[in-house]
């Protein structure tokens, strides 16, 4: 799959202080305008949705058709089979000699990465930031997360053996990414999830320009995705010459969280405004201890209802936790915003219209107040 970005000129790529490379508006961008595009130089599937998202055009579809050969690729029609095959040919073959075992995500990306650029000699996505500059950030990585990413390398090789036995000899690589630990370390580092239309993740994919967009708390652009293609809009008026900046992360959430899981992903730390003033902690935290702290506690349960899909349940343990002494909780508090989130999840798909609604209608007031601030969408 060959990359391709869109409105390049209306962004540049710099030096920003204390950052490193990044991409600032080049004119004027009103808020909500689309600066750029961008479609993925390679993409795949996740591995928990592959049985219910075509793998070529990223479609939700109840009914797809299966490959006959490696039995996890799936379309939603003959067209969108026929035009994956040129990308899916060397990664059935590989899918076939790990056959039950299916590769996680980030190695059959760096697979597909590498069978892309067997495909096609160069990418108009890579014109600004190109797949050796990309940061493998391995130097500021702690042992264990070496250890795991040691074996996901191990398991590309593995992967890669009917294809690529010797990874180093595949010219079509730079030279910093043909060792599979570098090549893992940069795909994981630098891929995008793609998202669908109710923003639940359905794929991971790598956009090499895009790469270089700084995080910040407060953002000026968000992400939209039109199955793989990549939309970067601006969510507040932008001036020339300012840097364009995304969220790496959930923006809401307390500091101290915010700041652990980016060193622990992106290895740095955030000292953008709201990170150092500790913007909006204490609303966040809203109410006594005593009554919010249970519904902290249940939210590991929630969540992991909610990755089951198991929506009845779900509703009915944020139902008695909002009735209880999460009932006097502040609606502010991040706890009870993100309760009260899961439920209208639940509502909506058991299709309980009344329900959903009034869980809307309570949790929009809140977002909006925190959104105007957070320069969120």
């Amino acid at each position: 799959m060959e990359g391709k970005l869109t409105m390049a000129p209306r962004l540049e790529r710099f030096v920003s202080p204390g950052k490193g490379n990044g991409l600032r508006a080049a004119a004027r961008i009103r808020r909500g305008e689309l600066v750029t595009t961008a479609e993925p130089l390679a993409c795949c599937v996740s591995n928990k949705l592959a049985r219910d998202v075509c793998h070529q055009c990223f479609t939700r579809c109840g009914t797809l058709l299966r490959c006959s050969q490696c039995k996890m690729a799936r379309y939603c029609n003959v067209s969108c089979q026929k035009q994956a095959w040129a990308g899916h040919k060397r990664e059935c073959k590989c899918l076939r000699s790990l056959l039950p075992r299916v590769p996680t995500d980030s190695v059959r990306l760096a697979a597909r990465l590498i069978f892309a650029l067997f495909s096609s000699s160069k990418s108009s996505s890579a014109e600004l930031y190109s797949l050796d500059e990309h940061e493998s950030h391995l130097n500021s990585m702690s042992e264990q997360k070496k250890q795991g990413l040691s074996q996901l390398a191990s398991m590309l090789e593995l992967y890669l053996q009917p294809e690529v036995p010797d990874p180093t000899q595949a010219s079509v690589l730079p030279p910093s990414c043909q060792e599979a630990l570098s090549l893992i370390a940069k795909v994981t580092c630098n891929c995008f999830t793609i998202s669908d239309g109710e923003l639940q993740e359905i794929g991971v994919g790598l956009y090499p320009s895009l790469s270089l967009l700084n995080h910040d708390c407060r953002p000026n652009c968000v992400m939209v995705f039109e199955g793989t293609k990549l939309q970067l809009r601006a969510v507040r008026d932008v001036n020339p010459e300012e840097e364009l900046t995304i969220s790496y992360i959930e923006t809401l959430s307390l500091t101290e969280d915010r700041r652990r899981q980016l060193e622990d992903q992106y290895h740095f730390t955030c000292h953008c405004q709201r990170c150092d003033s500790h913007d909006k902690d204490g609303l966040m935290l809203s109410g006594e201890e005593s009554t919010w702290r249970p519904l902290k506690e249940a939210l590991p349960r929630l969540e992991a209802l909610k990755a089951e899909s198991n929506w009845q349940v779900l509703l009915e343990s944020c139902n008695q936790l909002l009735s209880g002494d999460g009932g006097t909780v502040p609606i502010e508090n991040l706890y009870k915003l993100r309760i009260l989130d899961m439920a209208l999840d639940a509502s909506i798909h058991l299709e309980q219209w009344d329900k959903a609604l009034i869980y809307g209608v309570e949790t929009l007031k809140v977002y909006r107040s925190f959104s105007l601030s957070l320069s969120t969408l």
